[in-house]
């Protein structure tokens, strides 16, 4: 059950930290970073909650195939994050005003993988609680420090942080996928 959590829950601060690092990046106030982290954590905190309550019913009506489903969301979003490109730094100076559209545009776009979570906890067997909490304070944390280290972190590792929690999720999917199919 610790492999399954640390499989989950550490590349989904690494999205998050290499978000957060491009920010800082534009240099953010120390009130604009705390603003900042509660976004980040509300989102992230609440996308499983939503993924989890439209993934019960969904699963209940898929019946057998509903983990294969799951293995898919999760596959998915593992390589959208993997293969998507981030690098639009006017965007996020628009966006870390953090006012009414913007704030939710940011928080949604950070807390997609988390919404495949909530649709992946029940293949994953692990306590829906647990799992939100270790997001929320990963969540807390991972954005302070990409907002205080953004400045001093290049393009490339921002790129390299955000890349591998692609690729950590692709692999969780793929782990699931072979259990899966070997019971």
């Amino acid at each position: 059950m610790v492999a399954k959590l640390i499989a989950l829950v550490f590349p989904l601060g690494l999205d998050t930290f290499a978000v957060a690092a491009a920010l800082g990046a534009l240099g953010v106030s120390e009130q604009r970073r705390l603003r900042i982290s509660l976004l980040f954590t509300a989102f992230e905190a609440g996308m499983p909650l939503i993924g989890l309550a439209l993934g019960a019913p969904l699963g209940r009506a898929l019946g057998e195939t509903a983990d294969y489903v799951a293995i898919a969301v999760l596959l998915g979003f593992g390589l959208y994050t993997l293969l998507r490109r981030e690098d639009d730094d006017e965007r996020l100076s628009e966006l870390i005003e953090l006012r009414g559209p913007s704030a939710i545009l940011l928080g949604v776009s950070i807390s997609l993988d988390e919404l495949a979570i909530g649709f992946t906890l029940g293949l994953l067997r692990l306590p829906a609680a647990l799992v939100i909490v270790l997001i929320a304070v990963q969540t807390f944390v991972v954005t302070q420090l990409g907002l205080r280290l953004g400045h001093r972190l290049n393009e490339r590792l921002r790129e390299g942080a955000q890349r591998f929690a692609g690729l950590a999720l692709t692999v969780l999917a793929l782990v699931l996928l072979a259990e899966k199919l070997i019971t």
